[in-house]
């Protein structure tokens, strides 16, 4: 079968035929579909992950497809079932092996390409909303790199959840594709004082931070007393020095959030997330945007889409 593999980090990741074993005890064997693409992936290349899998491997940490064979031991899900597993890696290839205990069984009428890119996304915005920054009704949201494929859903959760949101982005089409899932403020992030824009539309209660350096750095000073900064990533590529004092002025809070955590810890508290997220989609009530589908041999174009900040939405991977 053909995988998209990492041999070490710091090499440029190919496209090779590997063999796939029989599944082992425990697992499932998957014909994949589809596999989105994280900026995890992008930071795995370098090395510079915080949950490196072991090298060489195949890269893509969710993906959507079929069942094709169980391992023994393994009563379910039975052959033939649509799923979506997030397993950190090894989505980019056309069939693999996967721990049983991490196959979701896909609602109807969701396809493979949006089940490929809906774990992580609505996921981590899901559950740093709700759990960690416990936004309330009413309360202002404000969201950086907002049209990508975490802020965007964080958007979209947000204003579900009766936040008043306020997307930062860069580009009119990027804002205008925010103001679609629920922003009632917008700000191009380009050349603007974050600081002072927040501010003169009333301060932030949360801010959904993804970008870090300065644009960490300015919105934390435009938090409310009682604020909280979700520090969920630095897509900028730096990372900010948070300096202690500025937080005990204001009885502000900084949260990191890092949603594949909970697989080690609360898989619990993931699952009912997704049983939750998975209703909400059902009923309408979301509207994922995927951005680019493109075929394996095209996955290093996808992850530099990521990496230069291009991508809207989610970035699939066509594995099939």
């Amino acid at each position: 079968m053909r995988a998209f593999r990492l041999a070490g980090a710091g090499a440029q990741p190919q496209v090779q035929e590997i063999d796939l074993p029989d599944p082992g005890p425990g697992e499932i064997r998957v014909r994949i579909a589809a596999c989105g693409l994280n900026f995890a992936d992008t930071l795995m290349i370098r090395g510079s992950y915080q949950d490196m899998p072991p090298l060489p491997a195949t890269l893509g940490m969710e993906l959507a497809g079929t069942v094709e064979a169980l391992g023994p031991g393994v009563d379910g899900p039975a052959v033939g079932t649509r799923v979506a597993i997030c397993a950190g890696h090894g989505g980019l290839a056309e069939a693999g092996n996967f721990p049983a205990a991490l196959a979701v069984p896909l609602p109807e009428g969701m396809s493979f390409e949006t089940a490929a890119g809906f774990q992580i996304a609505y996921g981590t915005s899901h559950l740093a909303l709700t759990r960690a920054a416990r936004l309330a009704p009413g309360e202002t949201l404000v969201v950086t790199g907002a049209a990508g494929g975490v802020g965007l859903t964080a958007v979209e959760i947000g204003a579900q959840l009766g936040a008043r949101v306020i997307a930062v982005a860069r580009g009119a089409a990027k804002l205008a594709l925010a103001r679609e899932a629920g922003a009632a403020e917008t700000i191009e992030a380009e050349g603007t004082d974050l600081r002072a824009a927040v501010k003169a539309l009333g301060g932030a209660d949360v801010v959904y931070e993804t970008v870090g350096g300065d644009s960490f750095e300015s919105l934390l000073r435009a938090l409310r007393p009682e604020g909280r900064m979700l520090a969920i990533g630095f897509a900028g590529g730096q990372v900010p020095a948070v300096k202690p004092n500025h937080l005990l002025v204001k009885n502000i809070s900084v949260i990191g959030f890092y949603w594949g955590g909970y697989r080690a810890f609360a898989p619990e508290v993931l699952r009912a997330s997704m049983a939750e997220l998975f209703a909400w989609h059902g009923a309408g009530r979301l509207r994922p945007h995927v951005g680019a589908v493109l075929p394996l041999e095209r996955a290093a174009e996808g992850l530099e889409m990521l990496r230069s900040r291009q991508a809207t939405g989610k970035i699939v991977i066509a594995t099939a």
